[in-house]
Formats: structure tokens, C-alpha cells, sequence
């Protein structure tokens, strides 16, 4: 925790967020993300045709012959090639529009074989929604085809009118391009203001371009995200897994910080104190004087021992938490602490006791890192309801500079309330002040 309070930054910015000297809307067109972008749509016309043809050949084919044994292989292997397309369209985001999508689930088989292969693949979501991709993508590709390369065309000839005008009453017989024609007349842009202007409208065109291909790649973002990444259940599951590992990593450590307290406190404590007891009874015949004196020390040591589980058992669950409620448990925590805390509840329902538990828990370390880091005079602690969330906050006008770096123990604190789907939000600029939010979601008893 040594590193969360008090700790230094560096003022550089990296590369990308220094100041450019052009505004964004002039150097967009030249830009490498614009030339990737307008890559990735002129790529996706063609391979959205073959990858249109593959799947509705297949699936076509396949359900033709349904009525044979062939159709359910056929279709099969219509969806895998569907699944390999998908494959390639998430390479193609990742490396032309820097979209990260991570690969859906992979086909659970129970059994080895063609047949439990065939049979995953059929009953496979990822597969049926990458040949609804595969279906899909065919007319936005076509429409964002047309739409991108137009407007960078008009653009740049337009733009560059003025240097290739002269072509059309050398080679062509008129003063420029027509831009009207009837049986009785017709206007050509032939001087110098027609030219000014059509350049300026094509510089318009120019700059437009970059915005333009980037909200048509924002729809080819949504349609991989949605159809070729893992589901939203797949996700939880993840997700869940995570927490759980999570959970159990941190109820092993303080299994083990129990038991660490227990062998180096009140375990060794009470062996020390049972070693006196006997010494004082061997005494007790020949040196009652100094038996008794022993017996006393004995008892000083019980007390301390009795201590020493109290605040084991607090550090565990503490007893005025149970009987009482967050707002006595805060306050007694907030009267430990070194520095003045004031404490506000505002609850008019007590939560389950696990996100009790947590709550409780949350502030205490907390104010025990203000203790030991902050070198505040101040700290408060508000708690309070949010619709279904529980929203905790503490702030002191220590030093500031509190950081969830990686190692620190405000990283592991965001990582238990991660498991019980919290947030854990830091705000501690360096010369301070802090602030603290914790959400938690709100289950009532």
C-alpha cells in the first residue's frame, strides 16, 4: 500500500495525445485510420460475395437434401465454413479497424467422432449467427461499397479540378464540364470562379470522406461485435468464472491470515501462558510469594490473549455488524481510526449480510489505508441507496495520489467487489484530495 498514497506521476503523454498542429476535421483525410477504414470497405464488397454465395449455396444445398442422410453433413459443413469466414472478418477488424472481439465458444463435444462434430455444429449458436453474418453482410457491404467510393471519387476530382480543367477545350471541344445542358444552351465550368468553387465543393467532399466511411464502418463494428463474437451468456459465463476464481483466491487468503494470526498471536500467547501457569504451580509449595506473582502476570497475559480474539473475531465478522447494522459497525470502525471520520448512513432497509459484509469491509480498509498513508486530518464516510445499488464513498484531504496499479492493495479490493459485480472508483490526484466510490448492488433482506 506504500505505492497508493503519496506516489509521484510522470507529465509525458504519449504520442497519440499530443497536440496536433492541423485540427482533426483538415488532417483526417490523411490519415492512416482513414486509409485502413476506406481498406476495409472496398474489401468488404468482394468477400461479402463470396462468403453471401458460399453460405446460401450451402445451406441451400443442405436443406435440398435433407430428405437424405447427405443434407445434415452437407449443412454442417455450410456452418463451419461459416464459422471459418467468421474467423477471418474478426482478423479483418482486428488488423483494419482496431476492433478487438474475442473468439466465441468453441464447440463442445461430450463424445469424440464425425457424428458428435456434425451434431455441435448444428446445435452451436455461434455458427447459425455467423451465417446470419455471413446473409447480412452482403447488402450493407454492397450499399457502403457504393456510398464510400462515390464520395471519395467526387471529392477528389472535384478537388482537383483545377488541375486537369484544361483537358476539355484541348481534347474534348468545350470549356469544361458541363454542369447543365438543354436544346438551347448549356453551362460549363470554364472560368476562374466556377473553378474556385468546384474545388472548394470538393474540398468539402474531401473532408467529409473520413467521417463518412468511419459511421459506415461503426454499422460492420456493431455487425462483428454482435454476430461474430461470443454471446452475452458466453460472456457472463466467463465472467462468472473469473469472480468465482477470484472469491475463492481471497477467502483462502484470509483463511490463511486467520490462521497466521492465530499460530503468531493468541496461539503463542496462550502456550507461553500455560508454560507459566506451570511453573507457577511448581512454586506454589516452596515460593508462594512469587507464584502469586506469576499467577498475575498470567492473568495480564489472559487478557491480552482475549483481546487479540476479539479483534480476530472482528476482522471476521464483527458482532455489532450482525445485531446492529452498517451504521454502528462504521462508527465503531470510523472511532479506531487515527484521524477525525465523520460518518453518514442513509439506509432505511438493511442489505443481505454478504453485501453487508463486503460493505463493511470495503470501508474498513479504507480507513486503515488512511491511517497508515494518507497523513489526512479529515476523513468522512457517506453510504446510501441508489435504486438497486449501494453506493459507498470516502474521502480524506490527505495526500493523495491513491492508485489501483497492479500489486496494490486497492487493485484486490476492486477485485472483490468485481466478483459481486461492485465498482470500485478512484479519484486522488497527487497534493490529494480523495474520494472513493464503491457500488455495490442492493439486495435487501
Amino acid at each position: 500500500m506504500a505505492t497508493e498514497y503519496g506516489q509521484g506521476y510522470g507529465l509525458g503523454f504519449p504520442e497519440s495525445e499530443r497536440e496536433h498542429r492541423l485540427p482533426a476535421g483538415l488532417r483526417a483525410p490523411f490519415e492512416a485510420r482513414h486509409w485502413r477504414e476506406l481498406g476495409y470497405v472496398l474489401l468488404s464488397l468482394p468477400i461479402s460475395i463470396l462468403l453471401f454465395t458460399y453460405a446460401v449455396t450451402m445451406v441451400s444445398l443442405g436443406a435440398g437434401l435433407l430428405v437424405t442422410f447427405l443434407g445434415i453433413p452437407v449443412l454442417a459443413a455450410g456452418l463451419a465454413g461459416c464459422r471459418g469466414f467468421g474467423a477471418l472478418e474478426r482478423a479483418r477488424a482486428r488488423g483494419l479497424l482496431d476492433l478487438e472481439v474475442a473468439d466465441p465458444e468453441p464447440l463442445r463435444m461430450r463424445k469424440q467422432g464425425f457424428m458428435a462434430w456434425m451434431g455441435a455444429v448444428l446445435k452451436s449458436g455461434t455458427s447459425w449467427r455467423s451465417l446470419l453474418y455471413a446473409v447480412l453482410h452482403l447488402p450493407w457491404a454492397v450499399f457502403s461499397f457504393v456510398v464510400a467510393v462515390n464520395s471519395w471519387a467526387i471529392g477528389w476530382t472535384l478537388l482537383t479540378y483545377p488541375l486537369w480543367f484544361w483537358l476539355f477545350p484541348l481534347y474534348g471541344g468545350q470549356g469544361g464540364v458541363q454542369l447543365y445542358g438543354d436544346e438551347t444552351h448549356r453551362i460549363y465550368l470554364d472560368n476562374a470562379f466556377e473553378i474556385t468553387v468546384t474545388a472548394l465543393v470538393g474540398l468539402l467532399f474531401t473532408l467529409a470522406t473520413p467521417w463518412i466511411v468511419r459511421a459506415l464502418t461503426m454499422v460492420d463494428r456493431l455487425l462483428v461485435h454482435g454476430l461474430l463474437g461470443p454471446s452475452r451468456l458466453a460472456t457472463r459465463v466467463v465472467e462468472l468464472e473469473s469472480d468465482r476464481g477470484v472469491v475463492v483466491d481471497t477467502a483462502a487468503a484470509d483463511l490463511r491470515r486467520i490462521e497466521r494470526d492465530l499460530h503468531d498471536g493468541a496461539q503463542a500467547r496462550l502456550v507461553a501462558l500455560a508454560m507459566d501457569l506451570g511453573l507457577a504451580k511448581e512454586k506454589l509449595a516452596e515460593d508462594p510469594q512469587a507464584a502469586a506473582r506469576m499467577v498475575d502476570e498470567a492473568h495480564g497475559e489472559v487478557k491480552t490473549a482475549l483481546q487479540e480474539l476479539r479483534d480476530l473475531a472482528r476482522g471476521i465478522h464483527p458482532a455489532v455488524l450482525t445485531d446492529r447494522g452498517l451504521d454502528a459497525a462504521l462508527s465503531s470502525v470510523a472511532f479506531r481510526c487515527t484521524v477525525p471520520v465523520e460518518v453518514q448512513v442513509d439506509l432505511t432497509r438493511r442489505p443481505v449480510p454478504a453485501i453487508e459484509g463486503i460493505a463493511y469491509f470495503t470501508v474498513s480498509e479504507l480507513l486503515q489505508n488512511i491511517s497508515k498513508h494518507a497523513r489526512a486530518t479529515w476523513a468522512g464516510v457517506d453510504v446510501w441507496r441508489v435504486e438497486n445499488r449501494l453506493m459507498l464513498q470516502v474521502v480524506d484531504n490527505g495526500v493523495g495520489g491513491a492508485d489501483t496499479s497492479a500489486g496494490s492493495g486497492l487493485a484486490g479490493l476492486a477485485e472483490r467487489l468485481d466478483a459481486v459485480d461492485g465498482i470500485l472508483v478512484v479519484d486522488s490526484p497527487v497534493g490529494g484530495p480523495t474520494r472513493i466510490t464503491a457500488e455495490l448492488p442492493w439486495r435487501a433482506v
